[in-house]
């Protein structure tokens, strides 16, 4: 029996979104959801190292590779990679790698705080020794259309904050949530959101595993 790639999120919402694109570019791969709302809360609440003992229990029977889609946790549990003897990819790092090779002026969308200094050190992560300007923007009211259920109206101001950026090379949406916003933006600016490209970059670390 193939073992799946195991995805931990944190939100329900997410199943539906990364099965949505397993059948449409990957059929017939096998996933494996863990839904775990509480690492959200508690790492807004008390920093994203607060949850690295649940995140080290939760991640140590997943069997092979695992994908984590909440951008604020991402970075604490790769961190724990080493320690577990399994690979551990955070959705957002190769968005992130695609955004700092679009240019150096980064503009980071994001509709929760806790989840714009993580980017931000990925960014400067994925970019090394090349120069790059990171811009951060937190989307008001955003996500708390989306904990009302309002996901459509979570992506249009998404959208709407997108459009009003004019200083940069690219934009990147930080979360997984606000991805069908990319869809909506009017700008002329490369607009990055991290399912799609997360979800394959895992899907080739299991089968390289």
């Amino acid at each position: 029996m193939v073992t799946p790639l195991t995805l931990l999120h944190t939100s329900d919402v997410h199943v539906a979104v990364f099965d949505a694109l397993r059948d449409r570019n990957h059929p017939g791969a096998a996933l494996r959801h863990l839904v775990v709302p509480e690492l959200l809360a508690r790492a807004r609440a008390e920093g994203p190292e607060a949850v690295a003992p649940a995140l080290r229990e939760l991640l140590r029977g997943s069997g092979g590779p695992v994908l984590v889609t909440c951008s604020t946790i991402g970075g604490t549990a790769e961190s724990l990679a080493p320690a577990l003897g399994l690979p551990v990819l955070r959705v957002d790092r190769p968005m992130a790698a695609a955004a700092v090779a679009a240019g150096p002026r980064i503009a980071v969308l994001a509709t929760v705080e806790s989840t714009l200094l993580p980017t931000c050190e990925l960014l400067a992560e994925e970019a090394g020794e090349r120069p790059v300007s990171i811009t951060p923007h937190l989307v008001a009211g955003a996500w708390e259309r989306f904990e009302a259920g309002d996901g459509a109206g979570c992506r249009d101001l998404v959208a709407t904050a997108a459009d009003a950026v004019t200083e940069a090379d690219v934009i990147l949406l930080a979360q997984v949530s606000m991805a069908g916003a990319a869809e909506l933006t009017a700008s002329g600016i490369p607009v990055l959101s991290s399912p799609a490209r997360g979800l394959a970059a895992g899907l080739r670390l299991h089968s390289e595993g």
